[in-house]
């Protein structure tokens, strides 16, 4: 997709998703944590920007995405916003602010909505959180849903292994899928499950579906920004395509500049005053 010019850019919406799903055309979505890189993002013709609790990992540099408060992830998607110009943006409500009470989901909501100026929320899980969802969307909060791997319950699985491979558990997350859009979520993202049941799913709702290892028969893609620019090098699972070596590219000019700096050569006359 070309990039946008100021006199012609439309701002995605639910709306314009839901067209997408309803023409085939897919979806593409990133993550992105601070002003600068969002700014690129959005530039590019990306759809939806997520302002991931992934910034727990790749900006904080914790071992998971539970750490991350609800005032960082108000820091980090703020600076998003203020990039943004055409991208649907999405907020992860942190670990432990929505889970477990339904006043405080919706509270943790609005804090998001309000304090960053994001488009909408995403939360993790299905029926245990049926009731959070509920409130959080009565207040006209758009909610995106996220099944199969659910990062924040990684204490609770003890591995990182694909999800729903089980009849049983395949047939929760398809009833789950089924509920989330009931209720009135506008789109579902769907990590590390078989393809097959996930093209079961896109097929089953009429919200779009956004897979991550989820194979090619869901409705748009996302992926970690990091990850696929190749700046984090540890992380390499089987459904990530690394589009660029940035860390390869960066440590050559940052070793370059130390060079310059050691042997006098910057700066140099023309770069001086």
């Amino acid at each position: 997709m070309s990039v946008h010019s100021s006199a012609n850019i439309k701002r995605i919406t639910t709306h314009t998703l839901q067209e997408m799903k309803l023409r085939g055309e897919k979806i593409s979505m990133l993550t992105a944590y601070d002003y600068s890189m969002a700014k690129i993002v959005d530039a590019a013709g990306i759809d939806i920007i997520l302002v991931g609790d992934s910034a727990s990992n790749v900006m904080a540099g914790h071992e998971t995405t539970l750490p991350i408060t609800m005032d960082q992830m108000i820091y980090h998607a703020s600076a998003v916003v203020r990039a943004v110009k055409r991208a649907f943006i999405v907020v992860d409500i942190p670990f432990g602010s929505y889970q477990g009470n339904s006043s405080e989901a919706l509270r943790s909501a609005i804090r998001i909505m309000k304090e960053s100026g994001a488009h909408s929320v995403k939360v993790e899980g299905g029926s245990e959180i049926k009731e959070s969802v509920v409130r959080i969307l009565s207040a006209g909060v758009p909610v995106m849903g996220h099944l199969g791997l659910t990062p924040q319950s990684i204490y609770k699985f003890g591995t990182y292994t694909v999800r729903a491979k089980e009849e049983a558990e395949a047939n929760k997350l398809l009833e789950d899928a089924k509920m989330l859009e009931e209720c009135g979520c506008f789109a579902i993202v769907l990590e590390k499950i078989p393809a097959s049941l996930a093209k079961k799913v896109a097929e089953s709702v009429s919200i779009p579906v956004i897979g991550i290892g989820a194979g090619p028969d869901v409705d748009g893609q996302v992926l970690v920004m990091h990850d696929m620019l190749g700046i984090t090098q540890e992380f390499k699972p089987r459904f990530l395509r690394q589009y660029a070596d940035l860390q390869t590219i960066m440590t050559g000019a940052f070793k370059q500049y130390i060079s310059d700096v050691k042997s006098r050569d910057f700066p140099n006359e023309s770069e001086s005053y």
